[in-house]
């Protein structure tokens, strides 16, 4: 029942570049499956109400379809694509920014006993679970709120609290919950994260970067694998190609330039460790990029 409300509203409200009126509500139709694509995950919930979508990060694939919800607390580089879309069946569906801050809000407001108590270790950055009938009841009320713009600045905000509540009491509660944890293993790892996303092109220590997120070396490790699935060194190399991927596509005869400007100072490095992630060598990959304008995000629905 919830689910063909839910579909229903979807493709009414379903727009190109998959924006709403809602801040932080997202919309997907994708009339066909599609090559697997690089991206960031972002911190966010994303919810498939018709097709699957299949999603890499490191070693672990994770596949999610209708009924069916993604929850992704740390932004981390990962590749996915729809598995099945069709015109007569196109892939659907919804996705909701998850902000910090609004976790902790929550998380200080609950009552003794009502939210389950959170382990010290890390969790994986993403997870899948059913979505229980409270939530798809959540969503299908908060996609309503498009219909009513007079009511959304006062309601969605309600609505949006009450996704995320389900959230946390739920199934994956343990790795949001951590989103919002000052001082939880995952904002330590979210720290290191961000510090080698802004820093990608340099080398980088590892007791350097366990330091500045606040961790011993040997639980830096062992919480950074349990979070990103990959060592910090294979994250920023992640962000490395990636980030040159970007790049090609704007400038696709500068492959060497390319290489040094994400990091490689060794040309052949760069374009063999470019075709194991990516499947061609970058002089191929960038003539692809320049016939496909358009890229898929990877999370989302």
């Amino acid at each position: 029942m919830h689910l063909d409300e839910l579909r229903t509203l979807l493709v009414r409200h379903a727009r190109p570049d998959w924006t709403t009126a809602i801040d932080g509500v997202l919309i997907s139709k994708v009339d066909e499956p599609n090559p697997p694509s690089p991206s960031t995950s972002g911190t966010v919930l994303a919810l498939v109400a018709q097709g699957a979508k299949r999603l890499a990060l490191g070693e672990r694939v994770y596949e999610y379809r209708a009924g069916q919800y993604l929850v992704a607390s740390v932004d981390l580089p990962v590749t996915g694509h729809f598995t099945e879309a069709s015109t007569e069946h196109p892939a659907l569906g919804f996705g909701l920014t998850l902000d910090p801050s609004d976790v902790a809000e929550l998380l200080l407001r609950s009552g003794p006993g009502d939210v389950p108590r959170t382990g010290g270790g890390a969790l994986p950055g993403i997870a899948v679970s059913d979505a229980p009938d409270a939530l798809l009841d959540a969503v299908v009320r908060l996609l309503h709120l498009l219909d009513e713009p007079r009511d959304q600045a006062v309601l969605a905000p309600l609505v949006k609290r009450e996704i995320l509540w389900r959230l946390i009491t739920g199934e994956q509660g343990g790795i949001v919950r951590q989103l919002g944890l000052a001082d939880s293993s995952l904002s330590h790892v979210a720290r290191a994260v961000r510090w080698i996303r802004d820093h990608y092109t340099q080398p980088f220590r590892v007791e350097d970067v366990a330091q500045r997120s606040g961790m011993s070396v040997s639980a830096f490790y062992r919480n950074f694998q349990a979070v990103t699935a990959m060592s910090p060194i294979q994250f920023q190399k992640q962000i490395r190609l990636q980030e040159a991927r970007l790049l090609l596509a704007t400038h696709p005869n500068d492959i060497t330039g390319v290489g040094h400007r994400v990091g490689y100072d060794n040309p052949s490095q760069f374009s063999r460790e470019y075709r194991r992630q990516f499947g061609a060598p970058p002089s191929q990959d960038a003539a692809r990029l320049r016939r496909s304008v358009r890229t898929a995000t990877a999370v989302l629905p």
